[in-house]
């Protein structure tokens, strides 16, 4: 307690009163309050959370049987209300991810990254336009196909794709793209509304268009290691070749395109 001199309506909460108190960190508080962070107690034992959600996955396997077997070989060991509270309170931590298995011809992801080529102009040598590059990479094999175009404006993403599906000797079931204007009109969660002419287009190979989620890198994560690569091994060594037309860019990535995909082993498929 504060030891002043009393004043007429001091509540005793003054500066001082404080000084007696023992300063506690984050780690300190949230054990007094909650129990160690890893969930060890004082003469209980770790827990190896990451073990026991491995186990989870297991056929047949259930929260109880692992406590079952944790109580047989520490008796003193947690109340199984307490080894479930622990458990779900570990596993909120986590980051989920879902693995994403592809069938061969099922799924093309498609974008324009926002990468671009310069072109200069033959006659003055100033810079006449930066060619967005469109990149296409297939689920399963991986199979990508670049190609520069003037801008993103919708004329050339439906070009694009016709491109592809040439260059691939097929169509697939399924094309993920972004959520850039040419292609989806209003974004939504999980109805989102296709450019029309993007939608006839699709219409008339008989694919479905199947937008990514806004800021869901996830959901289209075969475009963006494709997009890597296309950096690394086709921006990366142009960078020093002077293109003076579409053409002639695009006949250079043409090369490096079919060397990255026989240099990984990717097929059309």
């Amino acid at each position: 307690m504060c030891d002043a001199p009393n004043r007429r309506g001091c509540p005793g909460r003054c500066p001082r009163a404080w000084t007696t108190t023992p300063y506690l960190d984050d780690d300190a508080l949230h054990g007094l309050l909650f129990g160690a962070r890893d969930g060890s107690a004082q003469g209980r034992p770790l827990l190896d959370w990451a073990t026991v959600h491995k186990e989870m996955r297991r056929k047949g396997v259930t929260l109880m049987l692992l406590w079952l077997e944790y109580k047989e070989a520490n008796p003193d060991g947690y109340a199984y209300t307490q080894f479930t509270r622990l458990y779900k309170a570990w596993k909120r931590s986590l980051d989920v991810v879902m693995r994403q298995d592809h069938k061969a011809g099922e799924r093309l992801f498609v974008d324009f990254p926002g990468e671009t080529l310069p072109i200069y102009d033959p006659k003055t040598s100033e810079l006449a336009m930066r060619a967005e590059l469109f990149v296409a990479a297939l689920g399963a094999s991986g199979y990508v196909y670049a190609e520069a175009f003037p801008s993103q404006e919708l004329m050339y993403w439906v070009s694009a794709h016709v491109h592809t599906f040439e260059a691939m000797g097929g169509v697939p079931e399924i094309v993920v793209c972004d959520n850039l204007r040419s292609g989806v009109t209003r974004p939504h969660r999980y109805e989102p509304d296709v450019n029309a002419t993007y939608a006839d287009m699709a219409a008339h190979y008989r694919v479905a268009i199947m937008p990514a989620r806004s800021y869901k890198p996830r959901d289209k994560a075969k475009a963006e290691i494709s997009v890597l690569l296309v950096e690394r091994w086709i921006l990366a060594r142009l960078r020093k070749q002077r293109f003076t037309s579409l053409a002639q860019a695009n006949e250079a990535i043409a090369q490096l395109v079919g060397w990255v995909n026989a240099r990984s082993g990717r097929s059309a498929g």
